[in-house]
């Protein structure tokens, strides 16, 4: 790493405009970013984190403005070039990993076509040269068979696979600086353990900069030589990664270590009791999809996403279903309330196939098993009120119900997630991510259910809001005797909420057993390896 500074952001001011106001999203920061070194910039979503970044290249959305300050790459600054000087920086002396790659990336043009551009653009390469330095940089970020992914789109790839498209897309132009603006959330651990590696290891070869935009403290603790802490568009604590981990000075930082879940959390717990009776029983679960070929497309052989699966959930306990991404479990998730078909097994609640179950016995099972899915901003109407979206359930399931008792339900719900009563009259887009995983909550919990799914409830949440989040689990569960089958890959967040843990590989159930014998005992070399794959897991027992 060099003394020489790369990027020097001074006195930056950055607003957005509100009706006739303009409101502050960064006021005032100032840091350096040195060659070759990491640099992370840590806060909770709302801090700033990305406005800066996106500043810094001149992308704001529209209604922002840059009020103030400098930005300059190698003393030249940014915000005085034309925007023609710029498109040659961008790309090429910066390059960028954006936050979510499903959106970030064209979904009508190849994975060949869009790195492909970059290379055209910059260097000019065309034909065989740009195929043949296109499958280079794929196989250079760890894709599996890169030449065969070239011709494919981005919905055909896993999420790790996107991730490393968009690394490969960020690369192509061999930059100077690669700001990394949540490289691995919601990335399964071992996926996200090979993505860090991956950004360590391109960092040694091309000498890189790396600006690093997260709020996982885990990552940072891997992956920094520099820390900056932002919190409401300021930074409160700079420091070199060691004694920021060793002595965090300001209350905010303090905050953020003791938000953290944490793997110790489950030891010495009180044991959930086996002799209960279950409440969910799945019996030799499967689900196989049929993979056809040739000009009939005569089914040849299957992929079978859940591969005869066994398990059994007792009232008011949570099981955690963990595993990477492609193992199963969101498949078996769904298959489970009848969302997607299964193609063999049982699964008994409270003693009725639901597989098998129709007409009003049906309807009255989909009542007492609800789900929380992955993404609340997708999985909700966004031309709904969030008063009619957990209405809803209740206008399906109990018909008899008057417009007056489903509005103060809704209300006596969102009060018990931590909402306004006024909420219910504004939409989704109008709330933060951590607002809205409440409101899907409070929708699961509309119709009364005995059992909820819980499909990633956390992932890509701050640290703050996904222990707001636990908490509120973990009290419904006390309150209501709620069952869980909380399906993640965040191994700390399952030693907080889960009695048991499941870990699922390739289909199958490869480990089942209490949450702290599977977590610090483990009998498979799989659950090792998914252990060790935790980023900062060291730090963690600070």
């Amino acid at each position: 790493m060099s003394n020489e500074i790369l990027l020097s952001v001074a006195n930056l001011h950055v607003a957005f405009r509100q009706g006739s106001e303009w409101v502050s999203a960064v006021n005032g920061i100032s840091f350096d970013i040195r060659f070759g070194e990491t640099f992370a910039l840590v806060g909770e979503s709302g801090s700033g984190k990305s406005v800066t970044a996106l500043s810094v290249l001149r992308l704001l959305p529209l209604g922002g403005r840059i009020l103030q300050g400098s930005a300059k790459l190698d003393g030249s600054d940014l915000f005085k070039l034309p925007e023609y000087e710029l498109c040659k920086i961008r790309g090429r002396r910066v390059g960028v990993i954006f936050q979510d790659p499903m959106s970030s990336l064209n979904p009508v043009m190849t994975i060949g076509q869009q790195i492909g551009e970059v290379l055209r653009l910059h260097f000019g390469l065309k034909g065989a040269a740009l195929k043949s330095r296109t499958v280079e940089l794929l196989e250079q970020v760890g894709m599996p068979r890169p030449s065969e992914h070239f011709d494919e789109y981005p919905h055909q790839f896993s999420g790790g696979m996107r991730q490393r498209a968009m690394i490969a897309i960020a690369l192509a132009g061999e930059p100077d600086l690669l700001i990394a603006d949540e490289p691995t959330t919601a990335l399964d651990v071992t996926i996200q353990a090979q993505i860090l590696a991956l950004l360590k290891r391109l960092q040694h070869e091309t000498g890189m900069a790396l600006w690093l935009i997260t709020h996982d403290l885990g990552i940072v603790s891997t992956m920094a030589d520099r820390v900056a802490v932002m919190r409401k568009g300021e930074i409160v604590e700079a420091a070199e990664s060691g004694p920021f981990f060793e002595r965090p000075q300001h209350p905010y930082s303090l905050q953020l270590f003791d938000a953290r879940p944490r793997l110790e959390s489950c030891l010495g717990r009180k044991q959930a009791d086996t002799s209960l009776s279950p409440l969910l029983e799945v019996r030799d679960f499967k689900v196989y999809y049929p993979i056809k070929k040739g000009l009939l497309q005569r089914v040849v052989d299957h992929v079978r996403a859940v591969d005869g699966v066994s398990f059994c959930l007792s009232k008011g306990q949570t099981l955690a279903l963990v595993g990477e991404s492609g193992c199963g479990k969101t498949t078996l998730g769904k298959a489970m309330l009848n969302l997607i078909d299964s193609s063999g097994g049982q699964v008994l609640f409270d003693g009725m196939d639901v597989t098998k179950a129709s007409g009003e016995a049906r309807r009255r099972r989909c009542g007492e098993m609800q789900i929380i899915f992955q993404d609340p901003f997708s999985s909700m109407n966004p031309r709904m009120v969030v008063g009619d979206i957990i209405e809803e359930g209740i206008k399906a399931l109990q018909p008899e119900s008057t417009e007056q008792q489903r509005r103060e339900r809704s209300e006596e719900l969102l009060a018990a997630v931590g909402l306004e009563k006024a909420a219910r009259m504004r939409y989704p887009h109008e709330f933060s991510g951590g607002q809205r995983q409440r409101i899907c909550i409070a929708r699961a919990l509309a119709v009364n259910p005995r059992l909820i799914i819980c499909d990633e409830p956390t992932s890509a949440l701050d640290v703050s809001v996904q222990k707001q989040i636990i908490g509120l689990l973990k009290e419904l569960r006390k309150k209501q005797g709620l069952s869980y089958l909380f399906i993640s890959h965040d191994l700390a967040v399952v030693a907080e909420l889960a009695d048991f843990v499941a870990v699922m590989r390739g289909g199958k159930i490869v480990e089942i057993g209490r949450v702290e014998q599977v977590l610090f005992s483990p009998a498979q070399d799989y659950t090792r390896k998914l252990l060790q794959a935790v980023p900062g897991r060291a730090s963690k027992q600070r």
